[in-house]
């Protein structure tokens, strides 16, 4: 049975999962920074990860929706079409995004890049790097500019200039072609949900996110594509790790911004607490102080900086 990751262990739990010592089952998260469903199911990341601690060990892998910022142009995909989807799906999952027409849709490679060669160098701190480009480009910023990837990486405790060489390490190249190659290539059960898989030039591939959760002990795998509701993802996980210890909920917003060790939305406190949005922000606004993103903003405790 696993060791229950307790309040305030924040940072050190994340990267104990990443490195995923004694976890029960491996999650497989196929995704992107500029993915807004991707976004919107960050609370459910968080809700798992305080429900099953250390029987989960995380991984990323990149779909890379974009290699160029052409790709976007051809397929008719304008920044006033990102606005207005944004914006829809800003209001149905209540994650912070600004929704103000950007000069262009920029293409995701470099930044997607930069993700895999934290993972090849300092694999502890891919999560964290992914979460701050993510940040970056809900806040409006460009993912395929190079400032917004430097500043990721300083907001993830990475050298700008570290970053940029682990990025032209062959082995990171070769392991970014992989991520994509098993993107397309999703597990015959996830074909059972088309639906939740999109086209590309060779067929069909993984939307973001997507899951593919193993079971160490036997090798069962089940693959989950696409965006689902949380019980889904709760329901599969249970099931691959009977016998551990399910976390009761968090007795205060406090206690889960202590434990995260890093700003959440609104909507993903609401999440591990189990509370509506209007109780969290409400709750939040007492004791944290918000970064305005959007029509929401990302809580820090104040002694913790914004």
């Amino acid at each position: 049975m696993s060791r229950v990751t307790t309040p305030g262990e924040g940072v050190r739990a994340e990267l104990a999962l990443e490195e995923g010592r004694g976890a029960a089952v491996c999650i497989t998260k196929f995704t992107d920074p500029a993915c807004p469903w991707a976004w919107s199911a960050e609370p459910f990341r968080w809700r798992l990860t305080w429900l099953y601690g250390n029987a989960l060990d995380w991984r990323l892998r990149m779909v890379v929706l974009s290699e160029r910022t052409q790709d976007n142009v051809d397929r008719g995909f304008t920044p006033e079409k990102l606005a207005e989807g944004a914006a829809q799906i800003a209001r149905d999952h209540r994650m912070p995004i600004d929704t103000r027409v950007r000069p262009r849709v920029p293409a995701t490679l470099r930044a997607c890049r930069a993700v895999v060669a934290a993972r090849v160098h300092a694999p502890a701190l891919a999560q964290r790097l992914m979460r701050a480009l993510q940040i970056r480009n809900f806040a409006g910023e460009l993912l395929d500019e190079q400032e917004t990837i430097d500043g990721a990486a300083r907001d993830t405790g990475i050298a700008p200039a570290e970053l940029f060489e682990w990025g032209r390490d062959p082995a990171v190249l070769e392991e970014l072609k992989e991520d994509m190659r098993l993107a397309r290539q999703p597990l015959p059960a996830a074909r059972a949900l088309d639906h939740k898989l999109a086209n590309w030039s060779g067929g069909r591939r993984y939307t973001c996110p997507s899951y593919e959760l193993c079971r160490r002990a036997d090798e069962v795998k089940i693959a989950i594509p696409g965006f689902q509701p949380f019980a889904a993802y709760d329901v599969i996980t249970a099931n691959l790790v009977p016998g551990e210890n399910r976390r009761p909920s968090p007795s205060s917003v406090e206690e889960v911004l202590r434990w995260a060790g890093e700003p959440l939305a609104t909507q993903e406190v609401a999440v591990v607490c189990e509370i509506p949005f209007e109780a969290a922000r409400a709750e939040l606004g007492r004791v944290a102080v918000e970064r305005h993103i959007g029509a929401d903003g990302l809580w820090s405790l104040p002694d913790a900086g914004s």
